[in-house]
């Protein structure tokens, strides 16, 4: 139960950090698909349904591939995510 609170946790935090700092990004391409993937696993998560509908493994390699920005610090954030998710699958 606390790796589920740690995640919704962080869940906000990739989501905020999209939101703040990406907002015109957000329509299109590789940072909307992330974006919409931790929106709805924050629902899955708020709603207490299986967890195994998450499906934000992958966003830093999407990221990465598509951006060669490598000093974004949204990447540690969205690494972290994923890292949590992994020990609750």
């Amino acid at each position: 139960m606390v790796k589920k609170k740690q995640l919704i946790e962080q869940i906000k935090v990739v989501i905020n950090k999209l939101e703040e700092d990406n907002t015109k990004d957000l329509n299109s391409g590789v940072l909307q698909l992330i974006y919409i993937r931790y929106k709805k696993a924050l629902e899955i998560l708020e709603n207490n349904e299986d967890i195994k509908g998450i499906n934000i493994l992958g966003g830093v390699r999407a990221y990465m591939d598509s951006y060669n920005d490598y000093q974004n610090p949204l990447l540690g954030e969205l690494h972290k995510a994923e890292k949590i998710i992994k020990e609750l699958l």
